[in-house]
């Protein structure tokens, strides 16, 4: 089992079983451990640990800092950070329970969508988007009653992602943009 040690200038050691440890340096042997012992240490401590080896072979990927969020976050990270120390892994704290993720809703088209009822907005808007020049935005707005956002969410979330109707987007010689139904 290794045990480390941290001297009174923030160096720490690892040490295995049988190795002679100074008298003077504060030892522990797990994530608790440190825990324990650095819960006297001033904030300013953990911080210049942390700096003391961020940057240095074998932590070159590690950054300093100028704070951190809270004692057990700090000591979290330093007792991941040391592991480098050693080529045998030291015992991890017990790990928290993990977050339970929500379940992602995936659309997948013509699946979910429901064809667009006779005289609905949505059926308007496919007629709108059907015609060869297609519908400018205002021409939808108009026909709906729907601000810009809300028809550019609807052309790109419930018939784009939900029911798989490819919308092209125009901008003629004129310079209105115009939308329309992918040919096929």
């Amino acid at each position: 089992m290794t045990t480390f040690a941290i001297d009174n200038d923030y160096t720490v050691t690892a040490y295995l079983a049988g190795d002679a440890i100074p008298e003077d340096q504060a030892r522990f042997t797990s994530e608790k451990e440190l825990l324990k012992l650095a819960a006297n240490w001033p904030t300013e401590r953990l911080v210049e640990i942390w700096n003391g080896f961020a940057g240095v072979p074998p932590f070159g990927d590690l950054k300093p800092v100028k704070k951190f969020t809270d004692r057990k976050t700090a000591v979290a990270r330093i007792w991941r950070a040391i592991q480098a120390l050693t080529p045998e892994a030291a015992p991890q704290a017990a790990p928290a329970a993990p977050k339970q993720a929500k379940a992602a809703k995936h659309a997948t088209p013509g699946d979910t969508a429901k064809p667009a009822r006779e005289g609905s907005k949505k059926a308007i808007v496919l007629e709108l988007l059907r015609r060869p020049e297609g519908a400018t935005l205002q021409e939808i707005m108009a026909a709906t009653q729907w601000q810009a956002h809300s028809v550019r969410g609807f052309l790109s979330g419930a018939l784009g992602k939900k029911m798989g109707i490819t919308v092209e987007s125009l901008k003629p010689a004129e310079g209105v943009r115009a939308y329309r139904i992918k040919p096929q």
